[in-house]
């Protein structure tokens, strides 16, 4: 993530400045910027000024749509540069190829996914419920001698996953899945997972029965739950997170549960949080 408004400065007046976002994402060779609409004609200027102060990049593209759809991808369109979507990112000693218009993905998560890595133990069986090109998944399995099902439903981020889970020579370990999180969880996966992750706040609610079901049955097992929190600050937001998991699983015969902690991740937008929970549970 690099601060925009000092690589503009000299390229937009103190006014245009104002007016944009303070950041942008950087994935191997490829920087991606949300661009306000008020001064959207110079995002050509704005691309040209990011791909010369940044030595690394050599594509810059904008945002100029939400993430949405089934897939939950944003359209983007190249706006300096070499129109190449396809790029290798490293994090963590892993390498992974990714695709930035066919997969959402964000190095805005690298110090979560770190941190969730360092949680697992070894021997663990764990249900990516939500795996894109399979970031999660391949940190947690280079640090633990683990297994772990990598389930999405794009069909890209399956195939990025396989390839992914071959360059970082983890096949023994990651087990990529194609198809939806719940299908998949119902048909093969019952009773079987130590850990769920659940990195898609959009589907949170509608899919915690399913990553409840994933659980062993007679042991401690956890979930980590993200969801998306409107607040007007982070302290707020990680309240409204606890409480929304309190009240999701009083709803379920459980023997005990715990929230174990919960952060805020990012801001997403004006005061819209990502906050996960890790919640501790027996079956």
């Amino acid at each position: 993530m690099r601060l925009l408004k000092n690589v503009l400065k000299g390229v937009l007046d103190e006014q245009e400045i104002r007016h944009l976002y303070s950041s942008f994402d950087i994935i191997g060779e490829i920087a991606v910027i949300k661009i306000p609409e008020s001064i959207a004609s110079k995002k050509h200027m704005i691309g040209d000024a990011i791909l010369n102060n940044v030595k690394s990049v050599r594509s810059v593209y904008m945002q100029v749509s939400p993430v949405k759809g089934e897939y939950r991808v944003r359209e983007l369109e190249c706006i300096s540069g070499i129109d190449q979507p396809v790029t290798m990112y490293r994090e963590h000693g892993c390498i992974f190829k990714v695709d930035v218009v066919k997969v959402y993905f964000s190095p805005r998560l690298s110090t979560e996914r770190g941190r969730i890595a360092s949680l697992v133990s070894e021997g663990e069986v764990i249900v990516n419920m939500f795996a894109g090109v399979c970031t999660f998944s391949i940190v947690i399995a280079k640090k633990h001698h683990c297994k772990v099902y990598s389930i999405d439903v794009n069909p890209h981020a399956y195939q990025l996953c396989k390839e992914n889970v071959k360059m970082n020579r983890l096949e023994d370990r990651v087990i990529p899945v194609l198809g939806d999180a719940k299908d998949v969880i119902i048909e093969r996966l019952e009773r079987s997972a130590d850990r769920v992750l659940m990195p898609l706040p959009e589907k949170a609610k509608e899919y915690i029965r399913y990553a409840i079901l994933a659980l062993r049955e007679g042991k401690e097992c956890y979930i980590h739950y993200f969801t998306h929190i409107n607040s007007y600050n982070k302290k707020d937001a990680a309240y409204k997170c606890r409480d929304e998991v309190d009240k999701l699983l009083h709803e379920y015969d459980l023997k005990k549960y715990s929230i174990v902690d919960t952060r805020v991740v990012r801001e997403v937008s004006p005061r819209t949080y990502q906050v996960v929970s890790d919640i501790s549970i027996t079956k």
